[in-house]
């Protein structure tokens, strides 16, 4: 008789899970949209946006609809520049979002029943906004769990490679350092 209070004991614990729990809200959003193939060539209105940072601090920005880049400075604040890619950056940025089927339908956020439940803390979070060939696709992910999709990676991926154009520039290279950290 007494085995069966344990029994039912052990499988409470195991269900509700001994680690960590996770007490995050899912911020992750997708609006892409469906069955949209990309045309081969990069058509004229190709244009995006992409805000960075840590946490709801999306401070870094490289936007190609007005050719600016914002860099976090952290504790001094941010600074706006102007910055156009030439053809070739934005027609090779172009193919590269062409290989992850950027406008088509991501999965960015881990399912539910992700073997890892836990969060990060700082955690970093992208926005994405994408115009081609007359429609938008806007999407954003976020690291702070433990886990992130083979989507989101393919658009860190991304960023980071569009990033690094962006570092090349002289006009990114001459806007100050940042000082200072997130925690």
């Amino acid at each position: 008789m007494r085995r069966w209070p344990i029994a039912v004991l052990t499988a409470v614990l195991v269900l509700s899970g001994c680690g960590e729990r996770e007490y995050v809200k899912d911020k992750v959003e997708t609006t892409a949209v469906d069955n949209t193939k990309m045309p081969a060539d990069m058509p004229p209105d190709f244009d995006f946006e992409v805000r960075y940072g840590y946490g709801e601090v999306n401070k870094n920005e490289i936007n190609t609809y007005d050719d600016t880049i914002t860099k976090d400075l952290i504790a001094k604040g941010t600074v706006k520049a102007d910055l156009k890619l030439t053809d070739d950056e934005m027609r090779g940025i172009y193919a590269k979002m062409s290989e992850i089927d950027i406008m088509g339908k991501k999965q960015l956020a881990p399912a539910a029943a992700s073997p890892t439940v836990c969060s990060r803390t700082p955690y970093s979070e992208d926005s994405w906004t994408v115009t081609i060939d007359g429609k938008t696709a806007s999407m954003s992910w976020s690291s702070e769990r433990c886990d992130i999709t083979d989507d989101a990676q393919q658009l860190l991926e991304l960023r980071q490679y569009i990033h690094t154009l962006v570092e090349s520039k002289h006009a990114y290279q001459a806007l100050p350092e940042a000082e200072g950290g997130y925690d």
